[in-house]
């Protein structure tokens, strides 16, 4: 799990090894050193911040229309199926 500085804290580490992921959580100025040491580096949390981006072109997502948590669910499964297949070329 890919989290950024404001996550780090001890609750939030042991939280995350509690539900058996592996923490990738950046201390505080980790990432300045390691951009000034590797030509062309770039965070890991570009790939969720985009996922973001694409979830949000889903307006139904975006706004919330559904009251029913199913109804959102099932909605959210649907538009990861969409990105997935468009991502495959399936689509055209």
């Amino acid at each position: 799990m890919c989290l950024d500085k404001g996550y780090d804290y001890p609750q939030v580490r042991e939280l995350v090894e509690a539900w058996g992921y592996t923490a990738h959580i950046r201390a505080r100025g980790e990432e300045v050193k390691e951009k000034h040491k590797i030509p062309g580096y770039r965070a890991r949390r570009w790939v969720v911040e985009r996922t973001h981006s694409w979830l949000n072109r889903f307006r139904r997502l975006l706004v919330r229309w559904e009251k029913e948590v199913e109804n959102y669910v099932a909605m959210l499964h649907f538009a990861c199926a969409w990105i997935s297949f468009r991502a495959a070329g399936l689509f055209g």
